[in-house]
């Protein structure tokens, strides 16, 4: 019996040695950064006068709209598709502008700007007023129509309004794509194209079952 517990003594010391080396390397590990890492270099943020910069700030008005719109028909309608459709956009576009104010904050940039909407895009947008702020975004009195409409009057406002949105979207979300200098903005404005693209088509083929066009 002595010896018996004599002999597990050392197996239990070698057993905490090597457990203690193991926390040890895997401490070292979280502590100390890899050589390739610790030799790269931090990535500026944009300036603030960059594609990057300015996508995000006026992209994320943009979608705002779409969210609000959104939520206006899902409560106007018991449409299935419709509903759906509106779920869809309130999710996706409500990430999206949180990823876009994200970077924004993590650039050390200001969420907003005294500049003209899509200055960025290299030409100045006069907006429509009445709330329009740049292309495709509806005026407070299209709005306000939307929110006094029913079923499939408010399907029908809302499938025109938010195409013209995805349209006008689509365009600034390629020029972002093709003129951004971070991987962050030119991925995502490259999926934000192909995404509102399908919701157009899908949009279409709705407004052809209810007897409309865009």
């Amino acid at each position: 019996m002595t010896s018996a517990v004599r002999s597990s003594r050392p197996m239990m010391t070698a057993g905490g040695v090597v457990l203690l080396l193991a926390l040890g390397l895997v401490a070292l590990m979280l502590v100390r950064p890899s050589s390739s890492a610790g030799s790269a270099a931090p990535a500026a943020a944009p300036l603030d006068t960059s594609a990057d910069v300015g996508f995000a700030r006026d992209m994320s008005i943009h979608h705002q709209q779409a969210v609000e719109m959104s939520f206006i028909v899902r409560d106007r309608t018991s449409d299935v598709a419709v509903r759906r459709l509106a779920y869809d956009i309130i999710n996706t576009q409500a990430n999206q502008r949180g990823m876009m104010l994200g970077w924004l904050e993590m650039w050390g940039r200001a969420k907003s700007s005294s500049a003209p909407p899509m200055e960025w895009m290299g030409h100045t947008v006069t907006p429509r007023g009445d709330g329009s702020l740049m292309p495709g975004m509806a005026t407070d009195t299209e709005l306000d129509a939307l929110r006094a409409a029913k079923g499939k009057d408010a399907e029908v406002l809302f499938l025109k309004l938010m195409t013209a949105h995805h349209r006008a979207g689509a365009e600034m979300a390629q020029a972002a794509a093709d003129a951004a200098g971070t991987d962050e903005i030119r991925n995502l404005a490259t999926g934000m194209v192909r995404g509102q693209q399908s919701e157009i088509a899908l949009m279409a083929d709705m407004l052809k079952e209810r007897g409309s066009t865009a």
